[in-house]
């Protein structure tokens, strides 16, 4: 039995946030019923029925995931598992991931917004989340044997804070982080500004997606988990070329583009026929008087990068990492402005 004293060490009620633990067999019975899409395709933008409003993303080869309002408060099933992805159209890997796909899925909120997710474990092992770049209460931030104990298998873990600032985020273990990162367990997160912020221009099309590094042998399924730089497949959002869906927009749009890099080197973003700016970063918005034109932008382990261009070329554009030997790889995409 969880004593008092255990209870408040391991719930990190701090600033507000509600107690989080281990989830009871009856209450289970209340959570969300968590929605899992295996569909290796680029899905629709999820448009909000409820909650405030906001311009959804697109995420490449991916999905928004649903959530449900309870009383205020918007809350999301995650539930992390082995799942098989397909990464190019007949070849399929073994990895880890969340509701059924790796990358899990994007999650989308509204600054201000109080979000509640639970986190249920069917892996082999144990396992945590931690949200990267989020402000947010330290039992909250999920690294296990620091501000938590580690999600047991068969486990549910509630993590739940206010969504304190719009920005880019993303989430992965902080649980044996060299395995489960390496199979592929993360995701993206985006928190939406409440209202017109003075640094956050209105786009007509808002991509995202995470860089990631495989190093899986010929005629098997499974990554090498202990590999530190020689990774033989390099994926955006998991998947490689030519599995990887074009980003289509219209002439003459304003797009934004927001890349999380989870590999363990840097990757420097190229894009072709076009110039644009670095408008974001994990910290938040840059000042528009601190931005300049660019073609390539280097992203590095664990950073996030938001550009934005205006889409005013025709054509089938290339946009892949400069690094030659990721490119012969497949770390690659094009995108295709259209009247």
């Amino acid at each position: 039995m969880t004593s008092r004293r255990e209870f408040f060490k391991y719930a990190g009620i701090a600033g507000g946030a509600v107690a989080a633990t281990a989830v009871s067999r009856v209450a289970m019975a209340a959570l969300p019923e968590p929605v899992i899409q295996t569909s290796p395709q680029t899905m629709a933008p999820l448009m909000p029925n409820n909650g405030q409003p906001y311009n959804p993303v697109v995420t490449l080869n991916g999905w928004t995931l649903p959530w449900r309002m309870n009383q205020g408060v918007k809350e999301f099933h995650l539930v992390a598992e082995p799942v098989v992805r397909e990464m190019a159209p007949g070849f399929k890997a073994h990895l880890w991931g969340y509701n059924g796909q790796s990358p899990g899925p994007t999650i989308e909120v509204v600054e201000g917004d109080r979000v509640r997710i639970f986190v249920t474990n069917k892996l082999p092992e144990h396992t945590s989340i931690h949200w990267h770049g989020q402000r947010l209460p330290s039992g909250m931030d999920g690294v296990a044997g620091l501000t938590q104990p580690a999600i047991q298998p068969g486990k549910t873990f509630v993590y739940e804070f206010v969504a304190r600032r719009p920005g880019t985020f993303m989430y992965h273990p902080h649980a044996d982080e060299m395995t489960q990162m390496a199979m592929g367990m993360m995701g993206f997160w985006v928190t939406h500004p409440k209202s017109k912020h003075p640094m956050i221009d209105e786009v007509q099309r808002d991509f995202c997606f995470l860089l990631n590094a495989f190093d899986i042998d010929p005629g098997s399924y499974t990554p090498k988990t202990m590999t530190m730089l020689d990774f033989n497949l390099w994926g955006w959002n998991s998947r490689i070329f030519p599995g990887i869906d074009t980003l289509n927009v219209r002439l003459n749009d304003k797009v934004r583009i927001r890349v999380g890099n989870l590999t363990m080197t840097n990757h420097p973003i190229h894009v072709h026929g076009h110039e644009f700016t670095v408008t974001g970063t994990d910290g938040g918005p840059t000042p528009k008087t601190s931005r300049w034109p660019e073609v390539t932008t280097d992203i590095a382990v664990g950073q996030m990068r938001q550009i934005e261009f205006l889409a005013d070329e025709e054509g089938d554009w290339a946009f892949h990492c400069h690094k030659s030997h990721h490119t012969m790889n497949a770390m690659g995409h094009l995108r295709t402005p259209q009247r």
